[in-house]
């Protein structure tokens, strides 16, 4: 029996550990204030503000409750350790290994313990140096994570899209709604090189083009980022269709400038100028959120623009196809040769491989 009282309080120690680095405090503090939120009498008013509040607050619940259990389970079982009665040994041994089973089964969670890792997506794709092939370089990669989301059940739609002049696109961007969506996507977050022989050119001449994926958590409460109105230019204008042919007889696009960064995000989807306005909103409190993370700062209003030239340099990840065959992180030096299974949505390899390298 005295060998269980150690294993007791050693696991209660890792797990308790765990949930301080899960920060479960602050997501417990965060969980009863959305329910609160959610007994008020006039919470089902603003219908989509409520069903976003309880969104939230049902991703909140299985990140919290789960550990919960686990910390008190562990809690009760030290205590019982603690009595030192041989004819609970056979008992509380079991109990012991199920619980480290239990805890073995959530060591992901705090690979996913970042700030914004349960949250949904905005991804943003741009062709980049490369002209026709570039923009088909955008496609391939769009179709690349809309198979990875499709095999991971992940949900993606679109908010806006260019299309590119010959072929692909010059610019998308799209929502991605799933568990731990940002936590597991944020690795993707850069620039994406591919070299191979160009199917837009007669010679076949080896081509190298580039695109730049943007992965930014989903900021759909205000409340989750304050912005000052002072701050932001907002101009609506009328939706032009391809070909510049008008798809609106109202003014519904909107462009909304944040006017100390300069970060600009215009929408103009076949909807009306209050829901392009919310989205415009939602897009860029997500594009200030992962500014703000990446340049360390605690406040808003102490980030400076993207410096775009810098961002353009920072490649994460080479896909060779000619003359040989490899995909490879810059980062993590994590490598594959079966770049066709990759690009075809076998991207959690490497997914894995930076969760790891960032911890």
């Amino acid at each position: 029996m005295t060998k269980l009282q150690p294993a007791a309080a050693d696991l209660y120690y890792q797990i308790e550990q765990a949930t301080k680095r899960l920060e479960l405090a602050g997501l417990k503090e965060e969980l009863d204030s959305f329910k609160k939120q959610s007994t008020e009498p006039d919470f089902w008013q603003d219908s989509a503000r409520a069903q976003t509040t309880m969104k939230r607050l049902s991703a909140l619940e299985a990140r919290v409750v789960p550990w919960q259990k686990l910390l008190a389970s562990a809690a009760d079982l030290n205590e019982l350790a603690l009595l030192d009665d041989p004819k609970l040994s056979n008992d509380i041994s079991r109990q012991l290994e199920k619980l480290k089973q239990d805890f073995e089964a959530k060591q992901n969670d705090l690979k996913l313990a970042g700030p914004y890792d349960d949250r949904d997506v905005i991804m943003r794709i741009h062709a980049g140096a490369g002209g026709t092939d570039a923009q088909d370089w955008a496609q391939i990669l769009l179709r690349m994570y809309s198979r990875w989301a499709e095999k991971n059940g992940l949900k993606m739609q679109t908010i806006e899209q260019s299309a590119g002049e010959e072929a692909g696109l010059k610019s998308i961007t799209l929502e991605v709604e799933g568990d731990f969506a940002y936590g597991k996507l944020k690795g993707e977050h850069g620039v994406h090189r591919l070299v191979r022989l160009s199917p837009f050119n007669a010679d076949s001449l080896r081509q190298t083009s580039f695109a730049k994926v943007e992965i930014l958590p989903k900021i759909d409460q205000p409340s989750d980022l304050n912005i000052d109105e002072k701050d932001l230019k907002i101009d609506v204008y009328r939706a032009g269709g391809h070909g510049g042919q008008s798809v609106n007889t109202t003014d519904s696009a909107v462009r909304i400038t944040h006017l100390p960064t300069s970060i600009a995000v215009a929408i103009q989807n076949e909807r009306s100028q209050l829901q392009n306005k919310e989205m415009a909103m939602t897009v860029l409190r997500s594009r200030l959120a992962q500014l703000q993370m990446e340049q360390h700062q605690e406040k808003l209003d102490q980030i400076k623009g993207p410096n775009q030239s810098a961002e353009w340099g920072n490649q994460i990840r080479s896909y060779v196809l000619h003359p040989y065959k490899q995909v490879k992180d810059l980062r993590t030096k994590h490598e594959t040769s079966d770049a066709e299974s990759v690009l075809d949505g076998d991207l959690n390899p490497f997914i894995d491989a930076y969760l790891e390298h960032i911890i």
